[in-house]
């Protein structure tokens, strides 16, 4: 049975290019970036020109890119490194943030720091007002995601960024999920903090960056040597980095136009051919994603039922799988604990084709058949 992957917002496959420079780098790149002899140096130079194909796709300077191990860790750096800066702080935050905000969020709480949690209402989007009424006098940092990973639902970054601007404070942007999929650079963006992770624009896992913007003060949370100009110390991953490098430059390229024609074309299918179906949150969102909920549905039965088929979907966030309580965005959103569970998350990348879409159409019309039939739930 052939196997379609549709599930890109949890991890995508490493291209090819990006692959071959890996595994090249891992035989050829060994040195310690920080050795002054020439394997060292022969790393560093590879390192930093990795550094300057990442900085190309935020649009920044090859200095306001730090590599960390990932996209948690970066985000823990912006938001812990700033927060702690100032003891007994605020921060504001959405209530849709991925796990990586808001359990360093939590942990600040368990410190003294207040939160605010800034809700989205129905469309999945965070009001710049209530963002602008959220600050205190001690607010030290404002971290909103650029794309949210269950919806796609793009927030007003920009907008977000010129409050903070006015105000005072610096504002985070974990952009995990937006870079590689829609077009923009950091400067135009006005944060001072951005993140990303490779494996979710066809790298490696395991290297991340976080973008900080020059005059940005931001301490490690990390403590050892002096790497990455003293915010993020331990040797750093240069063959990961090198396949980050590569796969920035490959989701520069990506085909926005052409994966959003084939994600309507998904969602048109769906409901046209399953009854009782609807699109959580059709406004402003990543090119690649939907989120469908199926009235009178398990959402994990169906997305097993899908496996089996061959499709590989979600209910939900990668970082989230196991967990008792259904989802919080799809919850901060207005849904029902039931209309979140009845949810399936739909996510395209570069290797789909209409012919997989048309596929995995008849397969879900097929499989919402057969488990209504089975749901006591299902009138």
């Amino acid at each position: 049975m052939q196997q379609f992957y549709f599930d890109h917002n949890a991890t995508t496959p490493m291209a090819p290019e990006v692959q071959a420079a890996f595994t090249r780098a891992l035989g050829d790149v060994f040195g310690n970036a920080s050795s002054i002899h020439h394997f060292g140096q022969a790393a560093k130079q590879r390192l930093e020109n990795a550094r300057r194909q990442v900085a190309s796709l935020l649009g920044c300077a090859n200095g306001e890119v730090v590599f960390t191990a990932g996209g948690t860790e970066a985000n823990n750096l912006a938001i812990l490194g700033v927060a702690r800066r100032i003891a007994g702080g605020h921060i504001i935050t959405s209530q849709i943030e991925h796990p990586a905000v808001l359990n360093p969020c939590a942990q600040l709480e368990r410190e003294g720091y207040g939160v605010t949690y800034v809700p989205v209402g129905a469309s999945g989007i965070v009001d710049p007002d209530d963002i602008r009424r959220a600050i205190l006098p001690n607010t030290t940092l404002i971290s909103v995601m650029h794309a949210n990973n269950e919806l796609g639902t793009i927030q007003p970054i920009r907008e977000i960024a010129l409050i903070g601007r006015e105000a005072g404070i610096p504002v985070h942007s974990d952009g995990v999920q937006a870079a590689g999929k829609v077009r923009f650079d950091v400067r135009s963006l006005g944060v001072d903090f951005y993140t990303v992770s490779a494996h979710k624009l066809y790298g490696p896992k395991g290297i991340g960056a976080l973008y900080v913007r020059k005059g940005a003060e931001v301490d490690p949370v990390l403590f050892g040597g002096r790497h990455e100009r003293g915010r993020r110390p331990g040797t750093e991953n240069v063959p990961a980095a090198i396949a980050f490098g590569v796969a920035a430059e490959y989701a520069a390229n990506a085909r926005e136009e052409e994966v959003g024609a084939l994600r309507d074309r998904l969602e048109q299918g769906i409901l046209q051919l399953v009854p009782d179906t609807s699109v959580n949150c059709g406004a402003h969102r990543l090119p690649n994603t939907a989120n469908i909920r199926f009235e009178g549905i398990e959402g994990e039965a169906m997305l097993i039922a899908l496996d089996l088929r061959g499709f590989a979907v979600s209910s939900g966030a990668a970082c989230s799988s196991g967990a008792v309580e259904p989802s919080h965005v799809l919850i901060a959103i207005g849904l029902s604990k039931e209309q979140a569970r009845s949810s399936l998350r739909f996510s395209l990348g570069e290797s789909n084709t209409a012919e997989q879409v048309d596929a995995l159409i008849e397969a879900v019309a097929a499989s919402a058949s057969h488990l209504r039939k089975l749901s006591p739930a299902y009138v």
